[in-house]
């Protein structure tokens, strides 16, 4: 036991009363895996510092002080959408469609083509769930983007587009993720999670599919070979025991498949939605989640902090809490969260600029491409 006191690496001396508290550190020092109960004391109990020094403890050996991001943009085929998720500020309803945006192939075939001359590795596709644009659309789309640029990943399509092309298509979703995967698709972002948990998902997202739903399609895809993220919106109606329900079933799917790259959570953001009048977590709550999320995910290596949801100044500070991620470049083509009230209403960063982020704080910026193979470490 630490009954007393424990050496995390030099970062921390223990001089917590709680027992329980002690005996999740003494898991953490020594590689145990802890409990749904573990992350629920957690939650309840455990202080910022103490859980960020847990959670730094764990990055540390496992990454160094390695801080990963790659160059990659967006597509936003579209914000029109059949579904209407309370907490989303970005979608149009169909009805509405002429307040919204309907990309051409050939407009997002443009996007791509911009791109020509720049060492971007990945393209990352993600919209609202627009009724005609099926499945075949965008195995076409998919198609003449690798025909043009094979050495591009294609990340593409959360959960909820998926399970509504595939039901429309007449599909399984074994049949779909194959027909994507020959089209050109190599792996999934994590979108479309949010809280798993039933009662809270009938509240913000009814209409689309399930927490179950999307655990399947993202074992589909692990089954074909490919990987994907997960992510789960946090700092809205959820108690911790959703939160720790989310994330439990996320770390048994991994178990299973081993097929997830990163955990990223998602802080909800309350500009021009139906939930607007629920206040945002605070930055200390962010943190906490953060390292707690670092802690209970054992079997994730990387843990995100998307840095155009959260801001630059507090990504940089998830850089202690277990965080070993930044995500990517981005450059301005993603509007998800500058329409809810993120900080970053035009999320850019050229490469120095991410990497001058990162070193700031201590730590080694490290280019990867999407399956987390190191291109090049920054001195």
């Amino acid at each position: 036991m630490v009954a007393k006191s424990m050496d995390l690496s030099g970062v921390y001396k223990m001089t917590v009363a709680d027992k329980q508290l002690l005996a999740i550190a003494d898991k953490v020092a020594n590689n145990e895996r802890i409990t749904e109960e573990d992350a629920l004391v957690l939650f309840e109990r455990g202080e910022l510092g103490f859980v960020g020094s847990l959670a730094n403890f764990i990055a540390q050996k496992l990454h160094n002080n390695k801080v990963y991001f790659n160059r990659n943009f967006h597509i936003e085929p579209t914000n029109v959408c059949v579904f209407t998720c309370n907490f989303c500020s970005y979608s149009r309803q169909y009805k509405h469609r002429d307040e919204g945006w309907e990309l051409s192939m050939e407009q997002m075939l443009d996007i791509v083509r911009k791109y020509d001359d720049q060492p971007v590795t990945e393209v990352h596709i993600v919209g609202g769930v627009h009724p005609k644009m099926n499945l075949e659309f965008f195995c076409e789309l998919l198609t003449r983007i690798k025909t043009h640029r094979p050495d591009l990943h294609l990340k593409g399509f959360t959960a909820v587009e998926l399970d509504y092309m595939f039901r429309k298509a007449k599909l399984t979703t074994e049949e779909g993720m194959e027909r994507l995967r020959d089209a050109g698709l190599q792996s999934l972002p994590g979108g479309g999670a949010e809280i798993f948990h039933p009662e809270v998902r009938e509240v913000i997202c009814a209409d689309k599919v399930d927490g179950t739903g999307w655990l399947s399609i993202h074992e589909a895809a692990h089954n074909l070979g490919m990987h994907s993220n997960a992510t789960m919106l946090y700092g809205h109606i959820e108690t911790y025991q959703h939160r720790v329900d989310h994330m439990s079933r996320l770390r048994q799917l991994q178990d299973k498949t081993g097929g997830f790259n990163c955990f990223i959570p998602l802080k909800f953001r309350n500009k021009g939605n139906d939930m607007s009048h629920i206040a945002e977590s605070t930055i200390v709550e962010d943190l906490r989640l953060y390292a707690i999320a670092r802690i209970f995910m054992d079997n994730f290596r990387n843990l995100k902090a998307y840095w155009p949801m959260l801001g630059r100044q507090t990504a940089q500070l998830t850089l202690s809490f277990g965080v070993n991620d930044l995500d990517g470049t981005i450059d301005d083509t993603t509007k998800i969260y500058s329409m809810a009230g993120s900080e970053e209403q035009s999320p850019s960063l050229s490469t120095e600029e991410l990497c001058d982020m990162i070193a700031a704080v201590g730590k080694t910026p490290v280019e990867r491409d999407t399956l987390y193979s190191e291109l090049k470490v920054y001195a």
